[in-house]
Order: structure tokens, then sequence, then C-alpha cells
């Protein structure tokens, strides 16, 4: 009864299951929706899309030295 033996007719049952409950218009939306949330999750896990505007930003601003202390009194 574990996830091990999950065959085709399961996986046909639960199709027909989404089915019934979601309707044929639905399920295109819904996995649509799926399909972007993972990708979505990939970019944040590799950071391979906020690396590259990081690099980009590095270039644009100015480097600003703090103002120097004179401590000689």
């Amino acid at each position: 009864m574990g996830i091990g033996n999950f065959g085709w007719t399961e996986g046909l049952l639960i199709a027909f299951l989404f089915l019934l409950l979601f309707g044929a218009r639905r399920l295109p939306e819904i996995g649509q929706s799926l399909g972007k949330g993972i990708r979505e999750f990939k970019k944040s896990v590799t950071g391979s899309d906020n690396e590259s505007k990081v690099a980009g930003s590095d270039r644009d601003v100015a480097q600003v030295e703090p103002p120097k202390r004179d401590d000689t009194q």
C-alpha cells in the first residue's frame, strides 16, 4: 500500500478524479500555474537570475568612501 506500488491504473484514476473535480476548462490553467511556480522555485534555488542582476547593478553604483575622522584633538 506504499507509494512505491503506484501504477498506471492509479494514475488514471487520479487524473479522472481531477477531471471531475475541476473540469476540462480549469485543468490547463492549473497546469500552467503549477509550471510557472516550479520555474520560479528553480530560479530562486539556483540564484542564476539574481546573480546577473546584482552583477550588473554593481557596475552602475559609484563607490563612496566614508568620511575620514580626525582623532588628533
